[in-house]
């Protein structure tokens, strides 16, 4: 099968050349290699000048801040029947395409394909509590994520991570990731709607620990970027929004209700309801509550969101799942 191998950067050349490397030692290489660069990366493309792949590798161009606009930027051309995805700074081992390959060419049915990212502080790998259960989105609207602790054997999951996963170029046709997503950096969880949907259209998706990224989690530039929450409040309330918008659209009317009161109620660490605002005020003071209401602003923003749009869209209500 042929495989096109995607991968976005930004302003990370240290990265990106470590993950070039990593490809070009593939046990079976891919068979485009499609790198997407913003017009403004002054860095990246000094890098780009002078370097020379022993791969067939095209550099696009984009434009339009945040990793949606370049992903589907490289899914205009993508020509592989097996789409992978990874991030500059990750480097997939060397048997990564080939175990994926070999996933694809044995299910017919298998429309996407996940594993571990190995995640690394600088050189140290981390050490962490490895852990069954892997991509999951639970009824009420939680999702697992775990993706770079899985261990056992290939299953079934919902929901794939972008610095490790492939897509079947057939469950992925005409699909695009999602544009109405905030951010203008990682826009969080867009690898969710579009998981979700290559699920609604019937395809399997697949953990398999043993197809492997080392990811060392290079530094962000946009509003996303990791800081204390004064410098993130746009982040979180993006990244609540984003959640929302897409939950909303794929649960069903009754798990939708559950979602909305669970979030409200209850919430997450990263994301919290009143009771996880409660639990981690002695830690964090007013900083629980100040994320709780940022939190609940963004979900309650993409329930009003999606409700201007079915006002203005009866065939978007229409088609929403029951």
């Amino acid at each position: 099968m042929l495989i096109t191998t995607i991968i976005p950067t930004y302003r990370r050349p240290t990265d990106l050349a470590r993950c070039l490397t990593a490809l070009q030692n593939q046990i079976r290489l891919a068979d485009e290699v499609l790198v997407v660069v913003r017009d403004t990366d002054t860095a990246t493309w000094e890098f780009l000048a002078s370097y020379s792949p022993s791969m067939p590798m095209r550099i696009l161009t984009v434009t339009v801040p945040g990793v949606v606009a370049a992903l589907n930027t490289a899914l205009e051309i993508a020509s592989g029947e097996i789409v992978t995805f990874t991030d500059d700074d990750a480097a997939p081992h060397a048997d990564w395409l080939q175990r994926i390959e070999a996933h694809f060419l044995a299910d017919a049915a298998l429309g996407g394909l996940g594993g571990r990212d190995w995640r690394y502080d600088g050189t140290t790998l981390l050490q962490e509590p490895e852990r069954d259960q892997v991509g999951q989105l639970q009824w009420f609207g939680r999702m697992v994520g775990n993706h770079h602790v899985g261990v056992g054997k290939p299953r079934s999951i919902d929901i794939l991570k972008g610095v490790n996963m492939s897509y079947r170029q057939a469950a992925i046709e005409h699909l695009r990731f999602d544009t109405r997503l905030l951010g203008t950096g990682a826009q969080v969880h867009n690898e969710m709607a579009f998981s979700l949907e290559v699920k609604r259209r019937g395809w399997k998706l697949l953990y398999d620990p043993a197809v492997a990224v080392d990811h060392f989690e290079g530094s962000r530039f946009e509003e996303d970027r990791v800081g204390n929450f004064d410098s993130t409040k746009l982040a979180v309330f993006n990244s609540s929004y984003n959640e929302a918008l897409i939950l909303l659209e794929h649960l069903p009317v009754t798990r939708r209700m559950v979602y909305l009161i669970w979030s409200l109620l209850i919430g997450t660490r990263q994301a919290p309801g009143l009771l996880q605002a409660l639990r981690f005020t002695a830690s964090f003071g007013t900083t629980a509550w100040q994320r709780f209401w940022v939190t609940q602003r963004g979900k309650f923003s993409a329930l009003a969101a999606r409700r201007n749009q079915q006002r203005h869209d009866p065939q978007l209500r229409d088609a929403m799942p029951s």
